[in-house]
C-alpha cells in the first residue's frame, strides 16, 4: 500500500516539476533546495520527501486522493505514524513575514505551519525554519538528528552542489549546525522560486489584460470582494507597490470547523497523543502557551489557525481528484467550505455522520472558543452565489494557458 502510494506521488511530482522546470531557471541554492525537497532518502525509511506531502501536481499539498477523502493526515516514514493536521501548501509560504504580535490590532501575524510555530525569528525566514522540522519529526521523516540529515546529503548525488552552496566544509562533523541552517534556507529558496511561486494563474493573466473571466467567475470575484467577505482575510491588494495578490493576510482565525473524526492522530500512541480521542487541536493558542512572552495571550487564541493562501486552492492532477480543506481537512470540496462560511450560524447543529451533514446541518466546532462570527457564518449567499465564488477561486490555479 505504502509503496504504491510512494510511486504515485513520485510520478505526479516528476510530471509536474518537469513542466515547471521548463519555465523557471533556478540558482544553485534553489537547485539544491529542489534536490533536497524531492529526496526520499532524507527519511528513516528512505520513502518520504518534502514532496510526499507537498506535491506540485496537487497545488503543493497532499497528492493522494483517497487520503484526502478520509484521514487527510499523511502517514510518516514509519508505518502507522501520523501527524495531526492536513499538509498546508508549501507554495507561496515564503511570502509570510516573521511571526509577530500587532498589539494595536490585537493580532498575531506570520510564521509558518498552521499554528505559526516556525516563526522565522532565528533564521529570519519562517519557511527555512519550517523546512527543518519534518526531517526530525518522529511522525514525519523521523531522522534522529541534524547530523543524520547532513550525512545523507553528503552521501547523495548532489553532495558537490551542497558543498558549493553551503561551503566546502559543510560535511565536516563540527559544521552540522551551520550546514543544517543552510539546508533550511536552501529549501526555502526553492519554495520561493518561480517554479513554486509562479504567479501564472488565469487571475494573474486577467489582471494583466491577457484573459477574460467568465460571467460566473466575474460574479464570484465581486462576491469575493463584497458580500462573501472573503477578501477580509484572503486579501487582494492592487497596485504595483503591493505586488501580486497573495490571498492571505497571514493572520490566524478559528473558523469553527468541526472535528474530522477520520483523523488518525486520535489513535496515535500515548507518547504522541496522551489525550487519545479527547485530543483537541489548540492551534495558535497551543504554540503561544509554550512561549513565556506570549503565554498570557494563549487562551484568547485557542483554536485559531493560520489563514492560508488561496493560490492553487483547486490545483489537482485530474478532475476526479479529491482535495481537502481546513486545517484538519474536514471539507472535501470548495463548495463545502464556501457553504460552511455561508451557513455555519444559520443551519442547525448535528452529529458527525447525521443525514444532511454539510448540506442542511453542521456539527459543533472542535474549539468553541474564539470563533470568528464577524466575517462568516451567516452571509446570506444563494446556492448560485456560492458556486460563483467557487468558480472564481478556480481561476487561481497556476499554469493557465489560453
Amino acid at each position: 500500500m505504502k509503496l504504491s502510494r510512494t510511486i504515485t506521488i513520485l510520478a505526479l511530482a516528476s510530471i509536474a516539476a518537469s513542466g515547471l522546470a521548463a519555465a523557471a531557471e533556478l540558482s544553485d541554492q534553489e537547485q539544491l533546495g529542489k534536490a533536497i525537497f524531492f529526496d526520499e532518502n532524507l527519511s528513516i525509511g528512505g520513502n518520504q520527501s518534502c514532496a510526499s506531502c507537498h506535491n506540485p501536481a496537487a497545488g503543493w499539498t497532499g497528492a493522494t486522493s483517497d487520503t484526502n477523502n478520509t484521514t487527510v493526515v499523511y502517514e510518516g516514514s514509519i508505518e502507522g505514524r501520523f501527524g495531526n493536521r492536513k499538509p498546508p501548501s508549501s507554495a507561496y509560504a515564503t511570502t509570510s513575514p516573521i511571526f509577530h504580535y500587532n498589539k494595536k490590532a490585537d493580532l498575531f501575524i506570520g510564521g509558518n505551519f498552521w499554528d505559526g510555530r516556525a516563526t522565522g525569528e532565528r533564521l529570519g525566514n519562517p519557511s527555512a525554519e519550517q523546512a527543518q522540522g519534518p526531517f526530525l519529526n518522529p511522525l514525519e521523516q523521523a531522522l534522529g538528528s541534524a547530523a543524520d540529515v547532513i550525512g545523507k546529503i553528503c552521501g547523495s548525488s548532489y553532495a558537490t552542489l551542497f558543498q558549493n552552496v553551503c561551503g566546502a566544509t559543510a560535511c565536516d562533523a563540527d559544521k552540522v549546525s551551520a550546514a543544517y541552517d543552510c539546508v533550511g534556507l536552501s529549501v526555502a529558496a526553492y519554495e520561493g522560486s518561480a517554479e513554486s511561486n509562479a504567479f501564472s494563474s488565469k487571475f494573474d493573466a486577467f489582471l494583466k489584460g491577457k484573459a477574460r473571466l467568465t460571467r460566473s467567475e466575474e460574479q464570484g470575484f465581486g462576491l469575493f470582494m463584497g458580500k462573501g467577505k472573503c477578501n477580509k482575510c484572503h486579501v487582494i491588494s492592487f497596485g504595483k507597490k503591493n505586488g501580486p495578490a497573495l490571498f492571505t493576510d497571514y493572520t490566524f482565525d478559528n473558523l469553527g470547523i468541526p472535528r474530522n473524526p477520520a483523523n488518525p492522530f486520535y489513535n496515535a500512541a500515548p507518547e504522541y497523543n496522551p489525550d487519545g480521542m479527547d485530543w483537541i487541536d489548540p492551534g495558535l493558542g497551543g504554540f503561544l502557551a509554550s512561549r513565556p512572552d506570549y503565554a498570557s495571550l494563549a487562551a484568547a487564541n485557542l483554536g485559531k489557525h493560520k489563514v492560508p493562501t488561496l493560490r492553487n486552492v483547486d490545483m489537482r492532477p485530474d478532475p476526479a481528484f479529491i482535495k481537502a480543506y481546513g486545517h484538519n481537512g474536514y471539507f472535501k470540496s470548495l463548495k463545502e467550505i464556501v457553504h460552511f462560511y455561508n451557513t455555519r450560524d444559520v443551519l442547525p447543529t448535528c452529529n458527525p455522520g447525521d443525514p444532511g451533514e454539510k448540506v442542511s446541518c453542521w456539527p459543533a466546532p472542535e474549539v468553541p472558543q474564539n470563533v470568528n462570527t464577524a466575517e462568516l457564518g451567516n452571509l446570506g449567499l444563494s446556492d448560485a452565489q456560492e458556486d460563483a465564488i467557487v468558480d472564481f477561486m478556480k481561476t487561481l490555479t497556476d499554469g493557465y494557458q489560453k
